[in-house]
């Protein structure tokens, strides 16, 4: 007999709680805020998910929504979907969506999920999420268009997103705590 204790398994109600994340971040996607440089609020629906469901089922219902997306359904920005666009040069940037989700998974599970530990756990995530989306995006667009330093990918695919991402966080900490409470 093995002595692990057995991990608990996915409920009913968890099931439900990972579709409708699923869901949330589908539309956060298609929602695109006018501005110098648009954006979605699909990082918010990410961050909202994990602080709301936790690091494992905040991180199945970001790969509900990566698995929608790959066998084409319309989940992402613009109402895209298939593994074009998620090949494409800011595929890395979704695929990212899912390291963001394992690393705040794995640091709340080591160092606890206070509140603290939460936002820094998002924040490096998101930094990761950043990192592999940008190399991809060098990688692919280098490959498919024209080579492209570092420096202007970052110009063009990171730098203007900080602020607005770290707001989305902000966003997804206050609404997530006042609705986990709500949630058994």
């Amino acid at each position: 007999m093995s002595n692990q204790t057995p991990r608990p398994r996915l409920r009913t109600l968890d099931l439900t709680y990972i579709a409708l994340s699923a869901v949330l971040i589908t539309v956060c996607s298609w929602i695109s805020i006018p501005a110098a440089v648009p954006f979605t609020l699909q990082t918010f629906a990410v961050f909202f998910a994990l602080l709301v469901l936790d690091g494992r089922r905040g991180t199945l219902a970001v790969l509900v929504y990566l698995l929608m997306g790959a066998v084409g359904l319309p989940v992402f920005a613009g109402f895209k979907g298939g593994l074009g666009s998620l090949l494409g040069v800011t595929g890395g940037y979704i695929l990212g969506f899912l390291a963001t989700a394992l690393i705040f998974w794995a640091v709340t599970h080591f160092a606890g999920s206070s509140l603290p530990v939460s936002v820094a756990a998002c924040v490096v995530g998101l930094a990761c999420c950043y990192a592999f989306g940008t190399i991809w995006f060098v990688q692919v667009y280098t490959a498919n268009v024209k080579p492209i330093g570092l420096g202007a990918a970052l110009g063009m695919c990171v730098i203007p997103y900080i602020v607005p991402d770290l707001l989305k966080l902000a966003l997804a900490v206050l609404l997530s705590r006042r609705l986990k409470k709500y949630l058994h």
